[in-house]
């Protein structure tokens, strides 16, 4: 991040609110326009939105084609987030607006969230949690549970976050299998490569999803997935919510055909099923796989230095479109 920026204040719109370490900064070096609390957004779009020239926004709140088309001189939107989805990358591309996102720094913590979500919905820790604070230890045996280890862990998305998933499960002595586009020259011989979704999940005891969001990869985890997946296993989701269609994964659920899930994203975000909330079987995070103080200060670090390089020397480190 650069500590002192020259912009002649530029002026950026913020779609939604952000980390205190970006707003802060921004509304230092910028002219900052805040979206969200603009009451009259169609009379600023006719106004002050004729001299904005960058977008700060995240993976959640996105950037419409309305909103890119209604700001003429738009040069960037720089991403808080691997995801980008929320994004309209086609209008951006056709209008030349550069993009850009903070892969790489979130890897370790995703994966870190997705071994937890194995180990909670196997073991039942957060049942488990409750059945103390609740005080029926004291008058009952908690029931058995799973063992994680050893198992099979299929990855939906050998990416660099699926890599580090697959690292920690192999801490647990399981097998590792993966569906991509193409396989992996790049990985260990024993990893092995299905390309056909459904085989995967029928070889797997573990199913985690990792892909990214957007048209090509919505419900990717259907009905015949979740079959497939089987009474005795279990679905893993750190992606996106919209991956998993969650109205087959609930029917999925409620009728036992797969055991349970573990969840840290929804389709609805952040709104949860009432369904999937009176499950035991089922853990639920509040998409806070890359919520620690280091990651989160590492994507806001970048966020900044794609900005700040942007309108310094028209350069970012990592461009989407």
């Amino acid at each position: 991040m650069t500590d002192a920026v020259s912009t002649d204040l530029i002026d950026v719109l913020m779609v939604g609110p952000m980390p205190p370490a970006i707003t802060e900064h921004v509304d230092r070096h910028y002219r900052l326009h805040r979206w969200w609390e603009i009451k009259d957004q169609t009379g600023f779009l006719q106004t002050q939105g004729q001299t904005v020239r960058g977008i700060v926004t995240s993976g959640r709140h996105g950037a419409s084609a309305e909103l890119i088309n209604s700001l003429p001189k738009l040069e960037g939107i720089f991403s808080q987030g691997v995801g980008y989805d929320p994004i309209d990358i086609s209008t951006a591309k056709a209008r030349g607006v550069v993009v850009t996102n903070t892969p790489g720094v979130l890897n370790d913590c995703v994966a870190d969230t997705a071994l937890a979500l194995i180990l909670n919905v196997s073991r039942r820790l957060c049942l488990a949690d409750r059945f103390v604070r609740e005080g029926h230890w004291l008058n009952e045996v908690f029931p058995l549970t799973i063992k994680p280890s050893g198992k099979r862990c299929g990855i939906v998305g050998l990416g660099s976050i699926g890599l580090q998933v697959a690292k920690r499960a192999e801490a647990f002595d399981m097998s590792i299998a993966y569906y991509n586009r193409r396989a992996r020259s790049d990985v260990p011989d024993h990893y092995r490569y299905y390309d056909n979704l459904i085989q995967l999940a029928e070889d797997s005891d573990f199913l985690v999803v990792v892909v990214p969001g957007g048209a090509e990869t919505r419900h990717l985890i259907n009905d015949a997935v979740l079959n497939a997946l089987g009474p005795k296993g279990y679905l893993i989701n750190v992606a996106r919510g919209t991956v998993v269609d969650e109205s087959a994964l609930i029917k999925a659920l409620q009728d036992g055909r797969i055991a349970g899930a573990g969840l840290d994203v929804f389709e609805h975000e952040p709104q949860v099923p009432q369904a999937l909330l009176d499950m035991d079987q089922v853990v639920l995070f509040p998409h806070l796989a890359s919520g620690t103080e280091e990651t989160r200060q590492a994507m806001a670090d970048l966020v900044l230095s794609n900005l700040d390089g942007w309108f310094q020397k028209g350069e970012v480190l990592t461009r989407v479109v």
